[in-house]
C-alpha cells in the first residue's frame, strides 16, 4: 500500500486478515477488507474535541457514504516505540534528551504500552512493550552510545516489534537529527560525481530504497511516525558548510518530513534544545486525541487505484482532519 501526504496526525490500517511481510522487504501482501482511519477533530481555535461518538461522524470513500462499523474513542490505548538517537552528534546534550523523554512518558495514558530503542553504531531494544513507568524511566536513563547513526535500521526494528502488537493502535516517536549513515553514504556517492554548482536539489529525497522499504512496512501496519528533528541536523545551522553538506543535510531533513506525512504524523523541528520537552509532551497529546473509525468499503475492487477518504462531523463548527486516502491493493 502507498499513501500520500496527510493533513494532520493520522493513519489508516486494513484489518480482518493476515498481513504478510515477505523476506523481500519491498513485497507486502495485505489480505484484508476493513479499513481503519485515525481521525482528529478540533474546534475553530485548534483545540482537540475528544467527546464525540459514532453518530457524530460520516465517512465517504470516492464520494460514496460508507457504513461506520466501529468507532474507537480517543482513550483507546496505543502501542508506541520511542526511538532515541544516541549517536555521536547527541553527546553534548544527553541529559536534556533524557529529561525530555521522561515528559513524553508522563503524558501518556496508563494503558499505553511503550518499547524504547536506542541507536548509534548499533540498534538496541532497551525494553519490550510495557506500561510500567519505572521500567520506562530506567530504559531512558541507561540509554548510551556514540558513533554512527543507524536511524533506518532502528525504524525497521521498531516496525518489526509493532507487528506483534495485535489489535492496538500504533505509533513511533523518533528523536534524531535525521542524518542516517547508510542513506548519507548513498547520497554522497551520487553527489561526489557533480560539480558544486550542480549540488542543489540534485537528489530526490523520496527516491530512496531504504526509505521506501520503511514506508511500505509502516503502511502495511498503519503505523504513524512522529519525528522530533534535532537542530544538529538542520542545514541552516551548519557552520561554513560545503555545497555537498548542505544538500545531504537538506535531503535527510526532507526524508523525515516525508516519513511523517506519508504515515500520518507530523515533523516536529526542535530549533532550541529547551523546546524538546514541550514538543515531546505535544506529540503525546496529539496521539491521545485521535479517534479511529472502522468501515468496510462498498467498492470491493482491489485494483490498485486511489481511494479518496473524506470525514464529515455533524457539528459544522468542528473541523476533522485525516489521511486523504489509500491505494486499494
Amino acid at each position: 500500500m502507498r499513501f500520500y501526504i496527510p493533513l494532520f496526525l493520522f493513519s489508516f490500517l486494513f484489518l480482518s486478515g493476515p498481513i504478510v511481510l515477505a523476506q523481500d522487504d519491498d513485497i507486502i501482501t495485505v489480505d484484508t477488507s476493513i479499513v481503519r482511519v485515525n481521525v482528529g477533530v478540533v474546534n475553530r481555535f485548534g483545540q482537540p474535541i475528544t467527546n464525540l461518538n459514532k453518530s457524530d461522524f460520516s465517512i465517504f470513500e470516492d464520494g460514496v457514504k460508507q457504513k461506520i462499523l466501529r468507532l474507537e474513542p480517543t482513550v483507546a490505548p496505543f502501542s508506541v516505540v520511542m526511538i532515541l538517537d544516541m549517536s555521536g552528534s547527541t553527546l553534548g546534550f544527553r541529559q536534556t534528551i533524557k529529561t525530555s523523554a521522561h515528559r513524553f512518558i508522563d503524558a501518556l495514558a496508563p494503558e499505553d504500552r511503550v518499547s524504547i530503542i536506542e541507536f548509534y553504531d548499533k540498534v538496541n531494544v532497551l525494553n519490550d512493550f510495557s506500561s510500567n513507568r519505572k521500567t520506562l524511566y530506567h530504559s531512558i536513563d541507561v540509554a548510551n552510545g556514540r558513533g554512527k547513526t543507524q536511524l533506518y535500521k532502528a525504524l525497521d526494528l521498531s516496525l518489526e516489534k509493532l507487528s506483534n502488537e495485535n489489535n492496538r493502535r500504533k505509533a513511533i516517536i523518533v528523536l534524531t537529527d535525521g542524518v542516517d549513515t547508510e542513506t548519507r553514504n548513498q547520497d554522497r556517492t551520487i553527489l561526489a560525481k557533480l560539480d558544486d554548482s550542480q549540488m542543489k536539489d540534485a537528489i530526490n529525497p523520496e527516491n530512496n530504497p531504504i526509505l521506501t522499504r520503511i514506508l511500505n512496512k509502516a503502511d502495511a501496519q498503519g503505523v504513524t511516525v512522529y519525528p522530533l528533528a534535532l537542530p544538529t541536523g538542520d542545514p541552516a545551522k551548519l557552520a561554513d558548510p560545503l555545497p555537498i553538506q548542505i544538500e545531504m543535510f537538506s535531503v535527510a531533513r526532507s526524508r523525515l518530513k516525508i516519513l511523517a506525512e506519508r504515515t500520518g504524523g507530523t515533523l516536529n523541528a526542535i530549533n532550541r534544545l529547551e523546546e524538546m520537552g514541550r514538543l515531546y509532551a505535544q506529540v503525546a497529546a496529539d496521539v491521545r486525541s485521535l479517534y479511529t473509525i472502522e468501515y468496510e468499503p462498498i467498492n470491493e475492487k482491489r485494483d490498485g487505484k486511489w481511494r479518496e477518504i473524506k470525514i464529515e462531523v455533524k457539528n459544522p463548527e468542528l473541523i476533522s482532519r485525516t489521511r486523504p486516502g489509500y491505494f486499494a491493493k
